[in-house]
């Protein structure tokens, strides 16, 4: 079974200044060490880029809207505006039937949340990456908004495991 590390809207709008998530600092480094040992292992990797509207932070050619990990050859970059990351683009075409699908991103309760469960409607083994995954405080702060979205994900079937308990396994 082959695996794909689907990193969504890992862009600089939400984790470099002026306005990163308030566990930047530690998703970035959680989702470069989830990077590194996909690649080691040769498994798929996908980078998902929210395109914002005007006005956005993430508005296509601007700053915000960059990547904040580096492309390597043979990993596509899948444009996307709605927060399901399947929704109206080629991303289904991108992730082999049966792959296991490991998720790591921004924003939890959002893209990381609607992309998760896609994936899992797709008949995918969805593994969201604790640690891996962040969002900005809303009213209530986002480390809690973070845990709930696991807790509603792992209700749902999706496994939630540490980031040293993930295994990735080669593209078929």
């Amino acid at each position: 079974m082959s695996s794909v590390l689907l990193l969504v809207d890992v862009q600089r709008n939400m984790l470099l200044p002026p306005t990163p998530v308030p566990a930047a600092a530690v998703v970035s480094a959680a989702i470069g060490d989830l990077l590194r040992r996909a690649r080691a292992a040769g498994a798929g990797v996908v980078h998902v880029r929210n395109c914002g509207a005007e006005g956005d932070p993430d508005v296509p050619g601007t700053p915000g809207w960059e990547l904040v990990n580096e492309v390597r050859a043979g990993e596509p970059v899948v444009d996307k505006r709605a927060p399901d990351a399947f929704a109206g683009t080629e991303l289904a075409s991108l992730v082999p039937d049966g792959a296991d699908v490991v998720l790591a991103g921004m924003q939890s309760e959002y893209c990381v949340g609607a992309t998760a469960l896609a994936a899992q409607r797709r008949g995918h083994h969805v593994t969201l990456v604790r640690g891996a995954h962040a969002t900005y405080d809303g009213e209530l702060p986002a480390a809690v908004l973070a845990r709930q979205v696991e807790a509603g994900l792992r209700a749902a079937g999706v496994a939630v495991l540490d980031r040293q308990a993930v295994t990735f396994a080669r593209r078929a």
